[in-house]
């Protein structure tokens, strides 16, 4: 009788214990591996560095109603003029904007209506304070505390020079011409297509003859009108003119000024002199009120300086 075969059971491994984290022996990490972090550490520095720098470049403008010694205007400087009816109120223009001084220059406050206005050319009539640039008009009715802007009747909004005189507005729209206002800026007229594209500043209107115009060209100098703007005579005096500038009660007296330099005429323009001011300035501005008083301003950026002459520019101070 054949014995029965038992088949023995097959053997239970025990699988093999892994080896505790402990249990291995600590490996030395290569030593770069301890200074992983610098390149992050020195690319937040750059980047801070970078971030403050751009910040430092980009001014910002003093808050409404809060007195300045220089006038924030940030990277450009366009005009600067005497208010007719009062000696001590000056207005001095930018692209970023307007601020006002009413004590002759010795403080300022930002126009906070004219952010952004590009003041360029002013004009002062009976009722209004018109201000022209790259926006267009604006205007204000309140003697300067407020401006809205208004350009229904413009060819073009692009204003680069602007002036009033008696009942006519006059403007110069850049790369268009002269044009002319009779009803206070509600419709123009095209004056001159030849001569205007290239004004840039305050158009002066004589106070006893409002056909008599005299405007700064950037291609011609001092340019001189006596016939409404229709045509126009190149005084010269500075190439590149940026402003000029005539005594109202002598408009045979006249500065014409350009970055850096100016130009005196005491015959209308037939010859000029040097006129010495203060280094770096780009506007030379007659006060209406007293012919050997004038302005001066300086580009500072991000701010503007302004420095008086009361002895027709031969000192200047600070005022």
């Amino acid at each position: 009788m054949a014995k029965s075969q038992t088949r023995p059971k097959p053997s239970k491994k025990r699988p093999q214990a892994r080896p505790k984290s402990g249990s291995r022996k600590n490996q030395q990490q290569p030593w770069y591996r301890a200074y992983a972090w610098l390149p992050w550490a020195v690319g937040l520095m750059v980047l801070g560095i970078v971030v403050i720098s751009l910040r430092s470049g980009q001014p910002d403008a003093p808050a409404s109603g809060v007195a300045i010694r220089n006038p924030v205007v940030g990277d450009d400087l366009h005009s600067l003029v005497v208010h007719p009816d009062n000696p001590d109120t000056l207005y001095i223009g930018s692209h970023q904007g307007v601020s006002v001084s009413t004590d002759g220059g010795e403080t300022w406050e930002v126009v906070e209506s004219l952010n952004g206005a590009d003041a360029m050319g002013w004009a002062f009539t009976d009722d209004a304070i018109v201000v022209g640039g790259h926006p267009g008009l604006s205007v204000s009715t309140d003697g300067g505390k407020s401006f809205e802007q208004r350009n229904d009747g413009l060819p073009s909004t692009d204003i680069h020079a602007l002036g009033a005189g008696g009942e006519v507005i006059y403007a110069g729209l850049a790369g268009v011409g002269t044009f002319a206002s009779t009803d206070g800026g509600k419709t123009w007229q095209a004056r001159s297509e030849e001569v205007g594209g290239a004004f840039m500043g305050r158009v002066q209107v004589d106070p006893s003859n409002e056909e008599h115009l005299l405007a700064p060209d950037m291609q011609g100098g001092a340019m001189e009108s006596t016939d409404g703007g229709r045509s126009w005579t190149a005084l010269g005096g500075v190439q590149g003119a940026m402003w000029v500038s005539w005594d109202e009660n002598d408009t045979d007296h006249i500065i014409v000024t350009t970055l850096g330099s100016a130009a005196e005429s005491i015959d209308g323009g037939e010859t000029w002199e040097p006129l010495e001011i203060p280094q770096g300035a780009s506007i030379v501005e007659f006060s209406p009120h007293e012919p050997d008083l004038l302005f001066a301003a300086v580009l500072e950026a991000p701010e503007a300086s302004v420095y008086v002459s009361r002895d027709g520019g031969d000192t200047w101070v600070r005022p």
